[in-house]
């Protein structure tokens, strides 16, 4: 239930390249009624589904205080778990509600973060199943319970009795009282409650009910829109000809995918931006990178079944009229009230002053690959299937720089053993695997992570790394608990979750620079997670606004590119040798390359995002209105968005990251400034601001603003020097300073 109730407020998952949150937010069906509040109790099911049957309903058993029973699910016990677990918590909360006791901080606002565990638990695992283990029989189960389960999630606040509790403890003197961490936890009841409409008269309630019904419907369709046309999309290469210039590890991926479709001795680029990147970036055939982009970037918009213009146009206005019915502006102004940002005004502030240059920086970028082009003979205008193909030559002649040299230094195992010591360096954790807990799918493996100093058990930490049918694409971050100590010590369970490629056996699966530093990102999260030191669960780990959670997880990628990491965990898969210095210095030098086209691919996002969700209750061609943006925008013809409109995700699989794509730029200046604080200091690995780091931003959770947290770490606020800086941009009204590594 706490994921139901606190989805805007904090990431129960999330995905990288963008991080987006994931688990609860993309479930469909036919619209249902909410049970009416203090309605009776259903009947219990069928004796064939008895809740007592059913192992997502019972508590966690075994070691570390309990694990996911992963061996035990099946797909057909979703419906009625979640049902079942619905009634427990509606129960729970009705005892909560009608509790003859006058209202207190204990008897209300502690009380409610016990209710609803049981479904907390089941949706775990439903979001796990959904996001990685995917097909139709479970797809079927999300159609029909999305509606219900966001009919519930209305349901609880729009109780009166619940709410008329929480806002007497909120508004009553004896808050006062209160430690700083259940003031906070108390505020953001009342402010969710309020923010999802508890105020409202009986009228508007009944529409907010189903809007949100509908909406949740739609998110659902649209994601699994977005996944059929990942799966059903693979180009195959049938011959050698179809594989020029692709390097060995990249054609052994192909070869790895095309078997697993049942094409062995084939090879196959599916319709992923693990497998799309690597195959732009290499292939001399310009006629397959043409269709293996075309392929990427229209996902969701092929006019076919699985086109998402309709859903995405619905679902804009059901937003808007939403935001009315709550008295806000606009869906943007709704979201970002409780961020850092408050306003769109200032997001849209920020991004404006680094598209600019980000734009300037891309024209220039494309005049060198032009060159390039030209002198070779190429006779062709750069287009977006061309940019990631010359970019590379351009890096090899200005920086003698080939990525290709670098990738076999790059082993996805070696680089998690940088990742794990990192963490002790910074943070005092070791990790240890374990294989005696249960796990959802062969790949995926579990570590047990401890305090290096006083050997006590910090949490679990699952991988699961490979791509696969199924499983939707990108990367993110999942807690599978949350840490606490509000009824006795709880640790957090949490997981990495990624789509490499998988080589054959016993071969090294190798990564680009750009995965590497996903993977470091996505580690980021998870370290969030396996900080926490609170005492409620809702205020616990990621659990903060979106502006603010992409800050650790972006911080922890400068780790990558130190000495300390490259010299000992970059290791020839081969050779075993260390990666060279000078081909880290070259790597050191180009770290700014191709910051134009990087920033301006995914600003492009952010600000149609954004202006989408400002544009109020117009209607609206997600088509047109992406192209006469982008024009408007200037944007360069030779990048297309990171995500365009049809298959955003983060926007339109769910509300997480709608008219708020732009939390990773406004973490970055957060990220930018604060590893200054450590180059400031001793370096990387400065104890000294580990410690501040750790104290004030990593294991806080939500229990203190987040201004006031970084301002504690850091002494000031970040301004967006260190951001410019860090992107190789011009420092507005200043000199340029050499980026700080």
């Amino acid at each position: 239930m706490r994921k139901l109730l606190f989805a805007s407020a904090g990431v129960a998952a999330l995905v990288s390249a963008g991080c987006a949150t994931t688990s609860q937010e993309a479930r469909e069906a036919a619209p249902s009624s909410p049970p009416a509040q203090g309605a009776p109790v259903a009947q219990a099911a069928p004796a064939e589904a008895a809740p007592v049957q059913n192992p997502l309903l019972l508590k966690w058993t075994g070691p570390y205080g309990g694990v996911p029973p992963f061996d035990k699910v099946r797909v057909e016990q979703f419906k009625p778990a979640l049902e079942a677990a619905m009634e427990e918590a509606r129960r729970e909360l009705a005892a909560i509600a009608n509790n003859p006791d006058a209202p207190t901080f204990e008897n209300t606002i502690a009380a409610m973060e016990s209710a609803g565990k049981t479904l907390d638990d089941v949706e775990t695992f439903y979001g796990i199943w959904g996001s990685t283990l995917s097909g139709p029989e479970l797809q079927a189960i999300q159609r029909e319970m999305a509606p219900k389960l966001a009919a519930f999630s209305d349901e609880i606040t729009q109780n009166e009795k619940l709410f008329q509790r929480i806002e007497a403890v909120y508004q009553s003197p004896e808050k006062a009282k209160l430690t700083p961490e259940q003031q906070r936890l108390s505020w953001l009841r009342y402010t969710n409650f309020v923010r999802a409409g508890a105020k409202l008269d009986a009228g508007a309630k009944k529409r907010m009910a189903g809007i949100n019904q509908r909406l949740a419907s739609l998110y659902t369709s649209f994601s699994q829109n977005v996944l059929a046309d990942e799966e059903n999309y693979v180009v195959v290469l049938e011959s050698e000809a179809d594989l020029a210039g692709l390097p060995d590890s990249v054609r052994a991926g192909a070869a790895a995918a095309a078997e697993a479709r049942g094409m062995k001795g084939k090879w196959a680029v599916t319709n992923t931006r693990s497998s799309m990147e690597p195959f732009l970036t290499y292939s001399a055939r310009r006629d397959l990178r043409e269709k293996v982009w075309r392929n990427y970037v229209n996902r969701g918009d092929n006019g076919d079944a699985r086109d998402n213009n309709k859903i995405i146009s619905e679902v804009l206005q059901l937003r808007a009229e939403r935001a009315k019915l709550l008295g806000y502006a606009t869906h943007a102004h709704w979201r970002l009230e409780n961020t850092m940002a408050k306003t769109p005004e200032r997001a849209m502030q920020l991004m404006e002053a680094v598209w600019t240059p980000a734009v300037a920086r891309a024209r220039e970028e494309v005049a060198d690959m032009q060159a390039v082009a030209n002198k070779e003979g190429a006779k062709l205008k750069i287009e977006p299937w061309d940019y990631r193909y010359y970019a590379e030559k351009v890096r090899k002649a200005k920086y003698d720089l080939d990525q290709n040299e670098v990738k076999p230094y790059l082993q996805l195992e070696k680089l998690r053993e940088g990742m794990f010591w990192v963490a002790g360096e910074l943070f005092g954790f070791s990790f240890t695997p374990v294989d005696n807990v249960p796990v959802y799918h062969p790949d995926v493996r579990v570590w047990e992570v401890k305090d290096k100093a006083s050997g006590k058990h910090v949490g679990l930490w699952y991988f699961d790394p490979y791509a696969r049918p199924g499983k939707r694409s990108g990367a993110w971050m999942n807690a599978y608990r949350n840490q606490e100590r509000f009824k006795g010590e709880v640790s957090t369970i949490v997981s990495n979750n990624s789509n490499f490629v998988k080589g054959a056996p016993g071969e090294a699966v190798l990564i680009s620079w750009s995965d590497a530093e996903t993977l470091f990102h996505e580690f980021g999260h998870a370290l969030h997670g396996l900080n926490s030191n609170v005492t409620y669960p809702t205020l616990s780990g990621t659990s903060v606004a979106r502006d603010y959670v992409e800050f650790p997880s972006q911080l922890l990628e400068h780790w990558l590119s130190t000495p300390e990491v490259l010299n000992t965990y970059a290791l020839h898969y081969q050779t075993g040798k260390p990666i060279p210095p000078a081909l880290v210095a070259k790597i050191e030098k180009a770290s700014t390359f191709n910051q134009g086209f990087d920033t301006v691919e995914y600003l492009s996002s952010a600000l149609v995002d954004m202006k989408l969700h400002l544009a109020g209750s117009q209607q609206i061609d997600p088509d047109a209105f992406e192209r006469d943006t982008l024009g408007t925008l200037g944007m360069p013809k030779e990048i297309v968005m990171r995500h365009r409109t049809p298959q955003f995700g983060h926007v339109f699989a769910g509300d997480g990251y709608s008219a708020g794509y732009y939390s990773y730029l406004w973490s970055d200046t957060l990220t930018a400034d604060a590893f200054e604080a450590f180059t400031e200091g001793k370096g990387p690995y400065d104890k000294a601001v580990a410690e501040r780091l750790r104290k004030n931003v990593f294991s806080v959770g939500n229990t203190v603003d987040p201004a006031e947290a970084y301002r504690s770490f850091r002494g000031k606020d970040a301004g967006i020097d260190a951001l410019m800086r860090k992107r190789g941009f011009p420092v507005p009204g200043a000199a340029q300073k050499k980026p700080t590594k």
